[in-house]
């Protein structure tokens, strides 16, 4: 049994958790707050600033792997992630620690025809530079022998307890047959990624030499617009399809600015202007994964979102 240290406790950090410690590691969750440690059996908790890359060394002493599932304020990623990323990775190569890191797509930048590992970093916006930035400074280490380092990158979530294009309200409003406003082309096909199936491939990379010095990319089912969703997981709930209607380019800049949040997200909006879609051919070649069943997605959404009133 070895020693894993999960830096945040939100759905991907606290499903990580659960499958180590199920597997009979040694788990120790970090989060800032203590409010935000979701209580799990045989995982022990530390509360503490992971920014702090002397704290956070002490709580990683003697692990086997660092996973980096934090994830700071959607609009604060280039003032957040910096220091904590190279907070991460001193602890990593002080300890000796794998750093396994949560990523995501926006390294990309807008592309054309499927993303896999091997598409260029183009970033066009600041989250997707921060992004890009922490894993070229993560893989230069591991290159140079400073560390042991891996990355896995998902799509959009879709999971009931997961903030992101498809929230609480839209799959509220949705059950319950109101008109549902995406961002975007509603028929632009996009991947969908389940937060457990994160946590799966991040589980594996973290203790597989196979995984070191490369990104991976997570099963996502094939890729569905955004009114497909929205259609499929009303008929789930037995209920008719709601109405999808595109967010008018004013309304979305009135909203920005009074939502830090909804403005940031407007730099990353070529997401749903075009195909988005992941290639994962070579996670589930290495490592045999796949992911969960769309129906099955679907389900768990429709359990926690009863008449469509707000889930959890």
């Amino acid at each position: 049994m070895g020693k894993h240290v999960v830096v945040g406790a939100g759905p991907v950090g606290s499903a990580t958790a659960r499958l180590l410690a199920e597997r009979g590691e040694e788990v120790v969750v970090v989060t800032r707050t203590a409010a935000s440690a979701v209580p799990l059996e045989g995982v022990r908790r530390r509360q503490l600033d992971a920014s702090d890359a002397q704290v956070l060394g002490e709580a990683v002493e003697g692990a086997e792997v660092l996973y980096n599932c934090a994830n700071p304020p959607y609009h604060r990623w280039p003032e957040v992630w910096p220091p904590l990323a190279a907070a991460l990775l001193t602890a990593a190569e002080r300890s000796g620690a794998v750093l396994a890191t949560v990523s995501n797509l926006y390294g990309y930048g807008a592309v054309d025809g499927p993303m896999s590992p091997e598409t260029p970093l183009r970033p066009v916006d600041p989250k997707g530079e921060v992004r890009a930035t922490m894993w070229r400074d993560a893989l230069a280490a591991h290159r140079a022998g400073r560390v042991r380092a891996t990355e896995v990158r998902g799509s959009d979530y879709l999971a009931a307890n997961a903030a992101g294009v498809f929230d609480g309200r839209a799959f509220s409003r949705a059950l319950a047959g109101r008109t549902v406003q995406v961002l975007g082309d509603p028929d632009a096909p996009h991947s969908w990624t389940a937060p457990q199936d994160v946590a799966r491939l991040l589980a594996a990379v973290g203790t597989d030499e196979r995984a070191w010095g490369r990104a991976w990319h997570v099963p996502s089912n094939p890729p569905r617009s955004q009114r497909q969703v929205i259609a499929e997981l009303c008929a789930a709930a037995d209920r008719p399809a709601a109405k999808v209607a595109r967010i008018p380019g004013p309304v979305l800049a009135l909203l920005g600015l009074a939502n830090p949040t909804i403005r940031s997200a407007r730099g990353t909006a070529y997401q749903f202007e075009r195909p988005f879609v992941i290639d994962d051919t070579a996670t589930r070649e290495t490592f045999g994964l796949v992911p969960t069943p769309w129906e099955e997605m679907l389900a768990q959404v429709v359990a926690a979102y009863p008449k469509g009133q707000d889930g959890p």
